[in-house]
């Protein structure tokens, strides 16, 4: 089974896809930045053809962040009909994964367990994979004046877009299993 991880960005901050495969121990597969200033129809459009591909047809499973601009970009997903399971999560700031709101945190901290538990692979050639890397050693967890803590690579140079694409597909890899940083409930049909 393949799970994909979309980010949407937006003006300034690039659309990210990451695919992966597998649950006990993750592959990545395919990780892409989408042109900056391409429409999300373009993205739809760019999806579709990931899905399509002959491996892919049937086995796959799509998580996408749905949070500010990506309702309507999710609405565009599904009546694409791209013939994979669509989850659209809400990444928030919170404590506690409900449903399909998830804490940004959590999906950072999944990332990190696989790769501390070295059940991460990269699969060779991947082109942003460099990329990746330094938007993992950029991101920061700060504290702002009003206790809130955020966390991101904003100000260290780096997005963390293929970061949170990453850890989207994970989550949906791992969804269906309690393990750390991913405790969510089962599926139906999974």
């Amino acid at each position: 089974m393949f799970y994909l991880g979309l980010d949407l960005g937006q003006r300034h901050d690039p659309t990210a896809i990451a695919v992966v495969e597998g649950r006990d121990v993750i592959r990545v597969r395919h990780l892409e930045r989408v042109p900056l200033g391409t429409p999300y129809p373009g993205v739809v459009e760019r999806v579709r053809a990931i899905v399509r591909h002959p491996e892919l047809v049937g086995k796959c499973a799509l998580a996408v962040d749905g949070t500010g601009v990506g309702a309507p970009v999710v609405d565009m997903l599904r009546a694409a009909r791209l013939g994979c399971d669509i989850s659209a999560v809400t990444i928030t700031g919170g404590e506690r994964e409900h449903h399909d709101n998830v804490p940004k945190r959590d999906l950072m901290a999944g990332v990190q367990v696989l790769l501390e538990r070295d059940e991460l692979k990269f699969a060779r050639g991947l082109r942003e994979l460099g990329s990746l890397v330094r938007e993992l050693t950029d991101v920061r967890s700060t504290t702002g004046i009003r206790g809130r803590v955020r966390l991101g690579a904003d100000g260290y140079g780096e997005h963390d877009d293929l970061v949170i694409a990453l850890a989207l597909a994970c989550w949906r890899a791992k969804r269906g299993q309690r393990q750390n940083g991913f405790g969510a409930g089962r599926l139906p049909g999974i």
